[in-house]
Formats: structure tokens, sequence, C-alpha cells
């Protein structure tokens, strides 16, 4: 067993950059097996082109753990080659367990460590499990995470908000009952920034998609679309006393139109009513 722990710190502290990562990693792709007489295992199975991640992993655990790779036809390729750590340990899965991970089924139920940890480490390790960096099809950068946690999904969109200055409303979609949660252009370039930063512990591929982000340009004549403007409870209660959309909007600072729609969401409780009525 070596002991490959940062120097000064314990395993899984997550005030260290490289734990606080590796910890949202596991949260979001490890998977935590328990069976009888304190019998279980720790594993994050990877594509093969991803495997360094596992030996990074595997090099800050100071337990005994494996990686072993296996080839398998899928639904998606019928030929697909993949890595798998493999961890034993009951005091690892202990302190793993007692940090957020839980044990078997997990993506509604997990949530950011309490405690001290290292925020945009974090949050990297779970974009790098259940996100995506890159440029959409019409050549503008993104920022993203698929998520079925509201904790971590409302955790992400009060992060990027200090960045980016971004307001998202999160919601999930009504297909599949998860989060999708997208930053663009300017903002997906301001938060891949500030999360993949130099020498950081990354997915290589998934580093080199945002360091190339920072490269785009707003093309000429391409308006920004300003944020939206979150309707405040204060804002309702005057929308309701004065029940007239011309008159709100004056008091309000608002168009008509957008005093009209909010009135009628709030009257067909489209929208719940903080007035306070």
């Amino acid at each position: 067993m070596a002991d490959c722990e940062p120097e000064g710190h314990q395993f899984m502290d997550l005030r260290v950059p490289e734990y606080a990562y590796m910890f949202g990693f596991l949260q979001a792709d490890g998977h935590l097996y328990q069976q009888s007489r304190q019998r279980g295992r720790l594993t994050v199975e990877l594509n093969a082109r991803d495997v360094e991640l596992l030996r990074e992993f595997q090099k800050l655990t100071p337990y005994n753990s494996s990686i072993t790779a296996r080839t398998r036809s899928t639904n998606f390729a019928e030929v697909h080659s993949s890595h798998t750590w493999s961890l034993w340990s009951l005091e690892a899965r202990t302190t793993l367990n007692e940090l957020g991970l839980p044990y078997g089924h997990k993506s509604r139920t997990v949530a950011p460590p309490h405690g001290d940890f290292s925020p945009r480490d974090y949050l990297r390790g779970v974009i790098d499990a259940d996100g995506s960096v890159g440029y959409t099809s019409k050549g503008f950068p993104f920022l993203s995470l698929t998520t079925a946690s509201t904790a971590i999904g409302t955790y992400l969109c009060g992060y990027a908000r200090e960045i980016t200055k971004a307001e998202r409303n999160i919601k999930r979609n009504a297909r599949d009952a998860i989060y999708n949660i997208l930053y663009t252009n300017e903002n997906a370039q301001k938060l891949a920034a500030d999360l993949y930063y130099s020498d950081c512990l990354a997915l290589e591929r998934k580093k080199s998609a945002a360091d190339s982000l920072q490269s785009w340009a707003r093309p000429a004549g391409m308006k920004v679309a300003p944020e939206r403007r979150r309707w405040t409870a204060h804002e309702d209660r005057v929308l309701l006393r004065l029940n007239n959309d011309a008159a709100a909007a004056q008091e309000l600072g608002r168009t008509e139109n957008g005093c009209c729609i909010r009135l009628w969401r709030l009257r067909t409780g489209r929208v719940p009513d903080r007035a306070g009525r």
C-alpha cells in the first residue's frame, strides 16, 4: 500500500482540490456497493480513452485498488473498450459514504458535501462525469450539466451566478424528470475558465475543450440577449394590488405585456403566489 495522499492532508480532505474533484466525480459516476459482513466495493468504469484519470484516482488513494480492462458490445458500438477502477477498503468506503456518497442508487439523493470543500474543483468533477463542454452545432460555446439531483443542480446555478451573473431556474424535463442546465457564449467562457484552470485535475479531453472556448469571439452584429429579470414577491404584490397592466408597468419599470402575462400566471396558479394575500 503506497501512501499517495497530498502532503499534509488525509484521504478525502475536500479542501484539497484533487480530492474535491475526485469526490464530485465519484458522486456522479461512481458506484458504491454493499454486501453482507461489511463487504463491498467502489467502482468507476470509464471509456478506455479516459483511463489516465482512473490512474490519478489510484495514486490519490492510499488503499489497495485495481484497474481492469474489458471489451464488449453495447447498444452504441459493436466494440466498446473500457477500464474499471475498483476499491474494496471498508475504511475508504466508510469515509466516502459519510461525506455523502450513498450506497446503491443515488442519482436524486446526492448533494454537495457538508463542511469545507473546494467548490470549483467539486463542480468540475461533477461536470466531467455528467456534463459537457464544447461548441454547439452552430459554433457557439456551451457548458452544460445533466443531473437528477435538485441539490447539485441548484448549487451549480448559485455558483455560476456568482461567476457569470446569469440566472437559471432549474426545472425537470417532462421526458425523464432530469435537469438540463445550460450556459452558452460568454457565460460558458467565464464558467469554463473558472472551473478548468491551469494544471487542474480533469478529464484531459474536457479540459482541452474548455480551453478552446476562450478563443471564441462574438460575431459582429450578433446581439447580446439581456438576462431575464426575475419577478420578486414585492412586484407580485404591487401587480395584484393595482390589477392594471399599464399602471403596474409604469410603477415597476416593466412592459405592459410582461405585467399582463405575469398577472395571468398568478391568477391561474401557473406560478406560486408569494404575495401573501
